[in-house]
């Protein structure tokens, strides 16, 4: 019903915004993805939503971007997962990091969302799986072998894709494995 909104931010108040458009103004919530790239007060926003109607309430959510609505809309497809649900796993994660833990099933990166349990983050990877992780893999391959073990030792020590990622443009181009690991580790500890 409500696709779009565009008018000005009146309010911020994580998660919820207040938009004002010619005089009406909207209630939006939104991901903390959304939320930390907003305008400030009294400039001119515009968001794409997605309305919510159910018996007690109707809620408008609201998204930065095309590809962060459409995962929240595949995500609360899925039987368990309801928008504050689908909002926080946007909030905890981004939609390319989404996709890549749906492409390469790993539901540990799922289980660090507040609010999302082993049993809801393997059904989330099952019933995604060809859906967002396909059509939005946004996964960088590793230039050869030995990175991408670092790469994959650095992701089941703890490390986030963005951390691997710095550590691993700063190795020497043909390292081997045991001192890549060695030396991104040097530079994660600083």
């Amino acid at each position: 019903m409500i696709g779009k909104l565009t008018g000005t931010l009146a309010d911020k108040n994580p998660p919820q915004l207040l938009v004002d458009c010619h005089g009406v103004g909207y209630e939006v919530d939104v991901p903390m993805s959304t939320f930390y790239n907003l305008p400030g007060l009294g400039e001119k926003v515009s968001l794409l939503t997605h309305f919510v109607v159910r018996e007690d309430a109707q809620i408008l959510y609201g998204f930065g971007t095309a590809p962060e609505r459409e995962a929240f809309r595949q995500l609360i497809k899925i039987s368990g997962v309801g928008p504050r649900t689908a909002l926080s796993v946007l909030s905890g994660m981004s939609v390319g990091e989404l996709a890549q833990a749906i492409s390469l099933q790993e539901p540990g990166r799922l289980v660090k969302v507040p609010g999302i349990g082993k049993k809801t983050a393997e059904r989330l990877l099952l019933e995604l799986k060809g859906k967002l992780g396909a059509e939005l893999d946004l996964r960088q391959p590793a230039a050869n072998d030995a990175q991408a073990d670092i790469q994959q030792a650095l992701l089941a020590l703890g490390y986030n894709d963005k951390e691997a990622a710095a550590a691993l443009k700063a190795l020497p181009a043909e390292v081997g494995v045991s001192e890549g690991i060695k030396l991104a580790l040097k530079a994660l500890a600083k």
